[in-house]
């Protein structure tokens, strides 16, 4: 089989399947952060509630990141419209958004271009080295510990305040965007009072702490795919390169199949809702590898890039 012809036949796009999503995801998110801010007394009711406004969030994420691509919905203007009313929601300013994501995509196992991926790397090489100084630092940095909560909490509360790129990709976007999300707050503070906005604030934060989970694991694994020009092959590191985590159908339903980020990369035209259908089509022959989720907690574990063994591995001990 054609991977190339068997992933073009799921680039259709189809406003119908496009609006259920996106319309639909919002309604969850609003639906549960009310029911979580009314019932904020009833444990058992706002924990759930909570849980799955984080995870609409982390959805509303992964849509943005589908109008980047222009592949939600079947116009561009459709698709960039759609993208900057969800930046406050997502707290990421759409443009910059799209244009670094862009550079990230042109640039996956590029040793050579690691500033353009959202987890750095050392190199085992590198790491033999280093300093003291800068090993330490590199060690807090991928401690899952420190990487998921402060990273979180870093990357959607402060940097995306003024992503990277911002002089080169939109000042004024990016302005606008933060004006937004202060209306948002300001809004929801008259209609919810702090209860309101600090329920919205700790499932945010969960759902930040799930989003860089993913974005860990879509790159990060033992087997994944780094080399240096002209040695790499843009195709390998799509597929290798990139994550399909099989956490179940729920789940990819949860995150709206990001999870299958190897097909992504591969032929980032396939909307979200054709992504799984794509995916588990294809031939068992190709030997595209699944993630479960015990390995994916142990690749929390894999910290630098063995050029010699062509693999993800461990500190040295």
């Amino acid at each position: 089989m054609d991977l190339r012809t068997h992933t073009r036949a799921f680039c259709v796009k189809d406003n119908r399947l496009a609006a259920l999503s996106y319309f639909g995801t919002f309604a969850v998110y609003f639906g549960a952060l009310w029911l979580a801010i009314v019932h904020v007394d009833r444990w058992y009711i706002l924990l759930p509630a909570g849980i799955v406004f984080a995870f609409s969030a982390v959805r509303l994420y992964v849509l943005q990141h589908d109008t980047g691509h222009h592949s939600l919905f079947e116009t561009r203007a459709q698709n960039e419209l759609a993208g900057h009313v969800l930046s406050p929601f997502t707290f990421a300013p759409f443009e910059v958004m799209k244009q670094n994501h862009n550079l990230h995509h042109a640039n996956v196992g590029n040793l050579e271009h690691r500033e353009t991926g959202e987890i750095y790397t050392m190199t085992l090489r590198e790491w033999q080295q280093a300093g003291f100084w800068k090993r330490l630092q590199y060690r807090l940095y991928r401690n899952p510990f420190i990487l998921v909560p402060l990273g979180a909490a870093f990357t959607y509360f402060i940097r995306y305040r003024w992503p990277k790129n911002t002089l080169e990709f939109g000042v004024w976007g990016v302005i606008l965007h933060n004006l937004a999300i202060i209306g948002m707050l300001t809004l929801l503070y008259a209609v919810a009072g702090m209860t309101g906005v600090w329920v919205w604030l700790v499932f945010s934060f969960l759902g930040g702490m799930i989003g860089v989970f993913l974005v860990y694991l879509q790159h990060n694994f033992e087997d994944t795919y780094w080399d240096r020009r002209p040695d790499l092959n843009p195709q390998v590191a799509a597929l290798q390169g990139s994550s399909c985590l099989d956490f179940g159908w729920l789940f990819d339903l949860a995150v709206a199949n990001i999870t299958l980020h190897d097909i992504h990369h591969y032929n980032a035209r396939i909307p979200s809702y054709r992504l799984r259908q794509c995916h588990y089509s294809l031939p068992a022959e190709l030997g595209l590898r699944r993630i479960g989720f015990l390995e994916a907690l142990r690749a929390l574990t894999l910290k630098l890039w063995d050029e010699d063994k062509q693999a993800l591995v461990p500190f040295p001990s």
